[in-house]
């Protein structure tokens, strides 16, 4: 039986790490067959060798998450993990350093908080175009929209464009009550609640009414060309490659532009090409567009999305398999 002690600070720490009613250690227990008890000012870790030093490397990785202010949950442990299995436990001090994004209309600071995330925000930062694939959960809208807000109120651009399509718009929409502007509303609404958090409901209105924000369907881009703006393009997984080619040509100067979508959830009509599809492969190794891929692992919402996500790929690849 292999032990080795893992020292801390302050109890708080211990604390912290634990969890409620111990529900953290008991997740590290479980996860690499070890047991861990608590050690004076440290923590005790039996087991078989390699199982131990990976459950250490995990603890010394939670410990370093508390020392910048996290707080220790489930998702936090099963991310740790994952980085000690890839061999980048070592890059959590990067993440953790990380500058925050923008600041909340309630003063919460926005900051990545996975690998994936981290390499994102640096590709909107340093790239004219980037696209952002990934699965639900990723925080790809959301961190292009708080990009967005951060560089309009540093007057890097004069206003935010924020689209998506409207795959249903055909005949559906007509059943609709309302004007167009209600009728096209619910599927912008991911996008309008981003941008309530960031601005606040009144601000929100505000930079409505003045132009500085439009929220629109990808329809209404064509024809036109985008000087000085943060655009954001939003499901794009359901653009055809024509309605992709129409968006990235309105580019104009001094505008930056984000593409986000996931390509397992393409809702257009059989036989219709996705244009994210189409652009992910046509301009890769183009300079000053970056293409960033999020994983399950960069799920940030309830532990549960991770899992569905996991069980949805294992049944794509069995059926690919047979097929």
């Amino acid at each position: 039986m292999f032990e080795k002690t893992v020292d801390t600070e302050r109890i708080e720490q211990l604390v912290n790490l634990f969890g409620n009613f111990d529900e953290n250690i008991k997740d590290i227990e479980k996860k690499y067959s070890v047991g861990i008890t608590s050690h004076g000012s440290g923590i005790k870790v039996k087991g078989e060798p390699e199982n131990v030093m990976d459950a250490v490397r995990t603890i010394e990785c939670l410990l370093t998450m508390i020392n910048k202010g996290e707080q220790i949950t489930k998702q936090n442990v099963d991310y740790a993990s994952s980085l000690v299995k890839d061999g980048e436990d070592g890059k959590i001090g990067s993440l953790l350093s990380a500058d925050c994004v923008c600041i909340t209309a309630k003063g919460k600071p926005i900051k990545p908080k996975t690998l994936g995330q981290r390499k994102y925000i640096e590709a909107i930062k340093n790239n004219t175009i980037t696209i952002g694939v990934g699965p639900a959960g990723t925080g790809k809208t959301y961190l292009a929209v708080a990009e967005a807000v951060s560089a309009f109120r540093a007057k890097q651009v004069d206003r935010i464009i924020l689209t998506r399509p409207a795959v249903e718009a055909g005949e559906r929409l007509g059943f609709l009550p309302g004007d167009l502007q209600q009728k096209i509303d619910p599927y912008l609404r991911p996008l309008y609640d981003a941008l309530f958090d960031m601005l606040g409901a009144e601000n929100f209105q505000k930079c409505v009414e003045r132009g500085d924000i439009e929220v629109a369907p990808l329809a209404y881009m064509r024809g036109r060309t985008l000087d000085d703006s943060f655009i954001i393009l939003d499901e794009a997984q359901n653009t055809t490659s024509e309605q992709m080619k129409m968006f990235l040509t309105r580019l104009g100067f001094n505008s930056k532009a984000v593409v986000t979508g996931d390509i397992t959830q393409i809702d257009l009509p059989d036989g219709k090409k996705s244009g994210l599809k189409d652009a992910v492969k046509i301009l890769k190794g183009i300079e000053d567009i970056a293409i960033c891929k999020l994983s399950d692992r960069d799920v940030v919402r309830h532990r549960l999305v991770q899992e569905i996500i996991k069980a949805y790929e294992r049944n794509g690849e069995k059926n690919e398999r047979k097929g």
